[in-house]
C-alpha cells in the first residue's frame, strides 16, 4: 500500500471516528434522551456522562490536528478503544448482543485508522547505549 492510500484510508477513518464521537460527545453534555438514556440504563451515573461527553470532545479535537500531538494521539486512540470496549460488554450484560453491533462497527473503524496512523507515524527506533 503506497503512502497516499495509506494517508486516504488514515484520514477517511479519522474524520469518521471524529463524527461519530463528536456527536456523541455534543449528545452526552446536552442531555439527548437517546444517549443519556441508554447510557443511564447501562449503569452509569450522570457525572461519568458529562465527564464522558467532555473526553470524547477533546479527543476529536486532538485528533483532527494534522502532524501535531502525536503522542497525545495515541492516548485518544486508547480512550476510544477504552470507550468501545466498555460500550460493548455494558451493552452486551444489559442489553444483548443486538444492541452491541455499534460498538463492533466502531472498533473495525477505529482499529483500521490507529493501523494507518502507526503506518504514517511510524515510532522511531532507539538503541540502547550501555557503559
Amino acid at each position: 500500500m503506497n503512502m497516499k492510500t495509506t494517508k486516504a484510508i488514515y484520514w477517511t477513518g479519522t474524520v469518521l471516528t471524529s463524527l461519530w464521537f463528536g456527536t456523541s460527545g455534543v449528545c452526552e453534555l446536552i442531555k439527548n434522551p437517546l444517549v443519556w438514556d441508554i447510557t443511564l440504563q447501562l449503569g452509569y451515573p450522570p457525572h461519568f456522562i458529562y465527564l464522558l461527553g467532555v473526553a470524547k470532545l477533546a479527543g476529536v479535537v486532538v485528533l483532527l490536528i494534522p502532524n501535531r500531538l502525536l503522542r497525545l494521539k495515541e492516548w485518544v486512540f486508547a480512550g476510544v478503544f477504552f470507550d468501545i470496549i466498555f460500550a460493548f460488554f455494558s451493552k452486551l450484560s444489559v442489553l444483548g448482543f443486538a444492541a452491541t453491533i455499534d460498538a463492533i462497527i466502531a472498533f473495525t473503524m477505529v482499529t483500521v485508522t490507529y493501523i494507518m496512523f502507526r503506518k504514517l507515524y511510524a515510532a522511531p527506533r532507539t538503541v540502547a547505549v550501555t557503559n
